[in-house]
């Protein structure tokens, strides 16, 4: 097996970026460091708490340089503050002297309010509404106008070009890379297949990445955070990844979600079409994710498992089990 990724700027932009560059960041933006520093936990961006004299902390994002443009990153910021505007708990960037994008050498920085909580509890009923709820704000502001600068979720950059950059660069062992090959060209068949059964369903200004990661909870109160993934894409992505277990676990789940959602906003039940497409298309993306960022220290030790024999072995299998969930009836829903 390669590691051969390029290694460009991309890849190994943080080698260099130590505390005192991300304190001296903070204090020329106005925030007076009290020396507590924190790594939170990310890694295609980096991201810190920082304690502030005699003030809450606050999350400085240093953003990973060559993925984003200015422009996109601003159109995020811009669709957080959209919703941090209607009274929806999504944590969004601090403006300071007029902008909430800043430069640190070749870095782009943001800054943001610390907000603690724990993951949700997804056997929790009514917890799983209230989500729904929340999903369905966001979808409303996002349903209002699109992206400019953003991308969409298609099956170009998730799929295909996915597929190709790990095997361009020797990623798949050659004893496999036959039967993967074989493999998602019938995965493809398979996502298209999804679509073409759901129809046109539209797409619109999403949270792009949100799953219980994401969602802290704290009280009865919860945040929603890291937007970093925003793109255009049917609504029902926002909603599949609080989804796990088997059929007969999931369709509970959705229930409730969707009984909380339907609150707000109508859902297209032809959407339910695309959820093992859109699962699909993930999974091959987080392998390429990684693959791209294998040289990043970061990478390496937080993926360990990554690039042996064993995880393009499961790796494989998970995508068999993705050609015959794609064939299956979608997940039913009562409403």
């Amino acid at each position: 097996m390669s590691n051969v990724t390029g290694s460009d700027e991309s890849t190994l932009a943080y080698l260099n970026l130590q505390p005192d560059q991300i304190l001296e960041t903070l204090e020329q933006l106005g925030f007076r460091c009290d020396g507590r520093f924190l790594t939170l936990n990310s890694y295609e961006n980096r991201v810190y708490q920082i304690g502030i004299e005699d003030e809450s902390p606050v999350v400085a994002k240093f953003y990973r340089p060559g993925r984003w443009s200015d422009d996109q990153i601003l159109e995020e910021h811009e669709f957080s503050a959209e919703l941090a505007g209607m009274e929806i708990p999504v944590v969004a960037p601090i403006c300071t002297d007029g902008r909430t994008l800043h430069h640190s050498g070749h870095f782009r920085v943001s800054v943001s309010p610390c907000r603690g909580g724990r993951a949700p509890d997804l056997d929790n009923r009514d917890l799983m509404k209230q989500l729904g709820r929340l999903v369905a704000r966001i979808h409303l502001a996002g349903e209002s106008r699109p992206f400019k600068y953003r991308p969409g979720l298609d099956i170009d950059a998730f799929g295909y070009q996915s597929a190709d950059f790990l095997l361009d660069n020797d990623f798949i062992p050659y004893e496999m890379s036959e039967v993967y090959e074989g493999i998602v060209e019938h995965l493809f068949d398979g996502v298209d297949d999804c679509f073409e059964r759901a129809g046109s369903i539209r797409d619109i200004r999403l949270h792009g990445d949100f799953h219980p990661g994401n969602v802290l909870v704290n009280g009865e109160q919860l945040h929603i955070v890291d937007l970093d993934d925003a793109r255009m894409g049917p609504a029902v992505q926002d909603l599949w990844m609080f989804l796990s277990g088997d059929r007969n676990e999931q369709t509970p789940q959705l229930e409730n979600l969707l009984e909380g959602y339907v609150e707000f906003r109508s859902f297209d039940a032809r959407e339910l079409h695309v959820i093992e497409a859109l699962r699909t298309l993930r999974i091959m993306h987080y392998a390429a994710w990684i693959a791209r960022r294998w040289e990043d220290p970061a990478f390496k030790t937080a993926f360990p498992w990554f690039n042996t024999p064993r995880y393009w072995d499961e790796h494989i299998l998970s995508l068999r089990e993705q050609m015959a969930l794609m064939q299956e009836q979608p997940l039913a829903w009562s409403g």
